[in-house]
């Protein structure tokens, strides 16, 4: 398909948008992973819960196994991983089962 095609397509905006967001998820724990290190102002857990749950739950759970960081937080060991289940199972009804 051509580029116009695809620009035009919600689920390409879509997928764009979650790259964007798991990246950010992903940089945002390493960035906070240092700032706790070097003792500087940190990055709010509402934050990057935030990230996770509006489709960066993959890159902060990434994030956090990377950088060794929030692993023993129950509300990002448990939380990301259940934000990603949620977020799988609304693709798949959206994809497949719509």
């Amino acid at each position: 398909m051509p580029w116009e095609t695809w620009s035009r397509q919600p689920a390409f905006w879509l997928v764009i948008l979650l790259l964007l967001m798991n990246l950010a998820g992903f940089i945002l724990m390493g960035v906070d992973k240092y700032k706790a290190r070097h003792d500087r102002w940190r990055i709010p857990e509402r934050t990057l819960m935030l990230i996770a749950a509006l489709g960066g739950s993959v890159g902060v759970f990434l994030g956090m196994r990377v950088f060794r960081h929030k692993t023993l937080h129950r509300l990002f060991s448990w939380g990301v991983p259940a934000l990603f289940v949620l977020q799988a199972a609304i693709a798949v009804y959206l994809l497949w089962l719509r």
